[in-house]
């Protein structure tokens, strides 16, 4: 495969990175993580389906998302819009709402950098409440889901520049 999605988690860091470069110009792939139309053909591994409750995709907006298995059951995430910048940069929180206490959130941003060629290369940094958290999410499957993630949007990508 000639783009891969490459997870960094070092250990006992609280941070982790995702990169990942993409054969489609800069304002297509920000669309992509930022248009509830788009958002629901790719965000997520491929046995889940995404509902989207709401999404302020705004400074000071907000957003909540469902992934739906086939079996009808729904795992909540939610977070806090601190700054779009189109097509450059998307800051917002992540918490999953599954666990048994809430707070455990984490500082996500998107950067979305032009490349030649009308491809792209998005730069996802996330910092985490603490090392445990860091390491949980890491455990939870998460990089299979952005992978399968950015497979979908691969096909996506092919289909709206076709």
């Amino acid at each position: 495969m000639k783009n891969q999605t490459k997870v960094i988690a070092e250990k006992g860091i609280q941070e982790l990175f995702i990169t990942r470069e993409f054969d489609a110009p800069r304002e297509l792939v920000f669309k992509a993580f930022s248009d509830p139309e788009l958002l629901v053909q790719w965000l997520g591994p491929c046995d889940l389906t995404l509902k989207i409750e709401h999404l302020d995709n705004r400074a000071g907006g907000s957003y909540r998302f469902l992934h739906c298995n086939a079996t009808g059951q729904e795992f909540a995430f939610n977070g806090v819009i601190h700054d779009v910048t189109t097509p450059e940069r998307i800051i917002r929180t992540f918490e999953f709402e599954g666990l048994p206490e809430r707070g455990h959130v984490s500082l996500e941003t998107a950067t979305f950098e032009p490349l030649d060629g009308d491809r792209t290369k998005l730069t996802i940094h996330s910092v985490f409440k603490s090392v445990a958290d860091r390491d949980g999410m890491v455990a939870s499957g998460m990089e299979r889901g952005v992978r399968e993630s950015h497979e979908r949007l691969d096909e996506l990508f092919a289909k709206e520049l076709a």
